[in-house]
This record gives structure tokens, sequence and C-alpha cells, in this order.
């Protein structure tokens, strides 16, 4: 058995057996890393509350050549991330963030700007502001760290540069960016964007994290663009994910 020490952040969680927790963590140094927590739910275990969603720890772990599955010998607690776990829409969005984040990573497949891109997005949770933004701006960055990034300066079928002198444009998916309207085929794989989405995306892309999290949006342009990231995301996974159906269920009760 090799003995691995690295710092991760608690992605994913699930029940394994009668006691045991089966632990997705994203860290540092290995990338996605999923593994068994013996004795985890038991009411005094050594764990403790250091397994829940969105905590940060150092990782301690066991791996072995038989298994892609590695034994956790502990996780110390270093941000426990608490403050997004007091509010639903913040629990929504860092749901959403991790679910995300666990499904379109390979194991073992280490991206240390990715795992500080995480902690940003979780930190822009925890604080006071638009905890949408955050989540947004995650997206936006964390495709183009998964390799899925969108080409947003030209027509991806025609070369038309890219804002269209007429009509919208769409988001094609299967292309891998934007077909201007006359070169959209009806019913393609993608969202439709107006001109100011387009623009808001590029834009967004040049800027810095905490310039990306302040810049002024109008709501109607921003909602607009995280549908289409959420679009994206979908599509990448290959449904819609569970933290979204979630989200949409709180801001119903909200609503209401």
């Amino acid at each position: 058995m090799a003995l691995r020490k690295t710092q991760g952040v608690v992605i994913g969680r699930m029940a394994l057996g009668e006691s045991d927790r089966l632990v997705t963590f994203y860290t540092r140094e290995f990338g996605k890393v999923r593994g068994v927590a013996k004795a985890a739910r038991r009411p005094r275990s050594r764990f403790g509350s250091s397994l829940e969603l969105f905590t940060q720890g150092q990782l301690l772990f066991f791996e072995t050549e038989r298994s892609d599955l590695v034994k956790v010998d502990a996780f110390d607690i270093v941000h426990s991330f608490q403050a997004a776990w007091e509010d639903l829409e913040k629990l929504a969005l860092g749901s959403w963030v991790v679910e995300c984040l666990g499904r379109l990573s390979a194991d073992r497949d280490p991206s240390p700007t990715l795992y500080g891109l995480l902690l940003r997005t979780l930190k822009a949770l925890e604080a006071p502001g638009r905890p949408a933004r955050a989540a947004f701006c995650f997206a936006i960055r964390a495709v183009d760290l998964l390799g899925h990034r969108l080409r947003l300066d030209r027509c991806l079928a025609c070369g038309k540069p890219s804002p269209f002198s007429r009509g919208g444009a769409r988001l094609d998916f299967t292309a891998g960016g934007l077909v201007c309207e006359p070169c959209a085929p009806y019913g393609s794989d993608g969202v439709d964007l107006s001109g100011a989405a387009v623009g808001g995306l590029r834009r967004l892309r040049t800027l810095s994290w905490e310039e990306a999290l302040r810049a002024a949006l109008p709501p109607s342009l921003e909602a607009e663009m995280a549908g289409a990231m959420e679009a994206q995301m979908a599509r990448l996974i290959g449904q819609v994910p569970r933290s979204a159906r979630f989200r949409a269920q709180t801001r119903l009760g909200v609503s209401r």
C-alpha cells in the first residue's frame, strides 16, 4: 500500500454498507479521488463532521493496485465552508458546482488551477454578495479548464466575425461555439443568444476572478448568460444535474 497526503475538498459522498461512507474528493495533487472511509457513519466515528460536502482538509489515504477506490485514513479540516450550508440558495449553488466538477472531471487527472477555482468559488459562496454570480463565473472558467472551451469570436460555419450584423446567434454545443442565424440549422443542439450575451461572455473571460464577481450586468442579461452555461454543463454531463433540479425547487419555494 502506498500512503499519499494532499489537500482536498469533499465534492460528493454516499452511504456504503452499514457504517462506511464512499467519499469523492477533488485534490490539489491528484485531481478527483474516490475513497472509502471506514466506520464514518458511526456515532463516534473518528472522522466526526469532517466529511461534510464542501469541506476543505488535509487528506491522508492509502492506495492499492487492486482497486480504484482508496482507503481514507484521515481528513483533517482546514475550512468547513459552513456558511454555504446555512443558506438554501448557497447550498443549492454549491451542490451544483461540486456535482458538475465531479461528473466532468476524470479520476486522477490533477489540475491545480481547477482546484484553485473550486476554492475561490466556495469562498465567494460563503461571503456576502451574489452567490449566483459565483457559480456562473465558476462555470465559465471550469468548462475551459476541462477542455470544453466554446469559440465565441466567429461563426463556426461561415467564418463571419462576431458580433453579427443581423439577427442573434446560436451557441451550438455540438459544433463547439457560435453559429450565426443564417447558418444555424433548425433544432440544432444549443441555445439562442443575443449579441449582448455573446459580448458579455467574452468580456467575463478576460476579467480577473474578483473583477468578474463585481462586474455590472443587467439581471436579464446575466440570467441569459448563466442559462447558456447551465445548458452547456447539462449537455456535457448528458442530463440535467440533480442539484439543478434542487435549485429550481428552492426558487419555487422562495417565490411562494
